[in-house]
């Protein structure tokens, strides 16, 4: 009789164990799946463009690039104007967004910092080493983008030549070539250490010749300019766009959050 009642207890205590090892597979089963990190990246081949294909590159972040022809008019396009309402590229929309839904961004330099931040790569967390970043990288937005932008239009694109404004802005080309050539005299990138401000600036400087300037006369602009071409990352960056975009198809998730934008712009 003891011995029964011994195997009796046992075969219990077998079979509540197993029905708490039942439970717990059920649970997991329930669990939400972790949603997958994925940036659509709206775009084209431009300086802007190249900053956060570089970055994502960089920071090994994985996403989807999908080509916005700016010179037959895409960035017109009311599902475009939807996340980038100031008709430039390029954009993005992060499907794991904050709060987990999905999350657009417009203009460059916001679209870097929402990245470093979400990354924690390429921004320092020091106050002083933050803002040592964001001051060159609003360089880059008020100086370098504008100006060089302005004398590629007067030098290559106007259809009238005016030399006042060719002169005007290529002095100021090389103005702001000067500025940094000091800065890089001290330092070996921009803000100290690569970051994001690198970025910005880098892919602008990619054709001097055709901004006015002499890239001999800037010898710390050079050497700078030389170690970022060398990144493995940036020739991704470079050549993703490149290559692929113009022949990249949106997949279903792209085009529903595309085409659907309206719903995730909280601004």
């Amino acid at each position: 009789m003891a011995r029964k009642a011994k195997r009796a207890a046992a075969r219990g205590k077998k079979g509540k164990t197993s029905s708490r090892a039942a439970k717990r597979k059920v649970t997991a089963k329930k669990a939400p799946p972790k949603r997958a990190e994925m940036i659509d990246l709206f775009t084209d081949t431009t300086p802007n463009g190249y900053k956060i294909s570089i970055f994502l590159e960089e920071a090994k972040l994985p996403y989807t690039a999908h080509y916005v022809n700016i010179s037959t008019g895409d960035q017109f396009k009311p599902e475009f104007l939807a996340i980038s309402p100031n008709n430039k590229i390029p954009a993005i929309t992060d499907r794991n967004g904050p709060g987990g839904k999905p999350y657009s961004l417009f203009e460059s330099g916001a679209i870097l910092l929402y990245l470093a931040e979400k990354t924690g790569k390429f921004l320092p967390k020091t106050e002083r080493g933050r803002h040592d970043v964001i001051q060159w990288l609003m360089f880059q937005m008020g100086n370098i983008g504008p100006m060089l932008g302005q004398v590629h239009h007067f030098r290559a694109y106007a259809p009238e030549k005016i030399p006042y404004a060719i002169n005007r802005y290529t002095n100021e080309a090389n103005r702001l070539y000067g500025v940094m050539d000091k800065r890089l005299a001290k330092a070996p990138y921009l803000a100290g250490a690569y970051s994001i401000a690198d970025m910005a600036v880098w892919p602008w400087l990619r054709y001097p010749d055709r901004q006015g300037v002499d890239l001999a006369n800037y010898p710390n602009v050079k050497r700078w300019f030389d170690a970022i071409a060398a990144r493995p990352a940036v020739q991704r960056g470079l050549k993703m766009l490149s290559e692929k975009v113009r022949t990249q198809p949106m997949d279903d998730k792209a085009k529903e959050i595309l085409f659907g934008a309206t719903q995730y712009q909280k601004h």
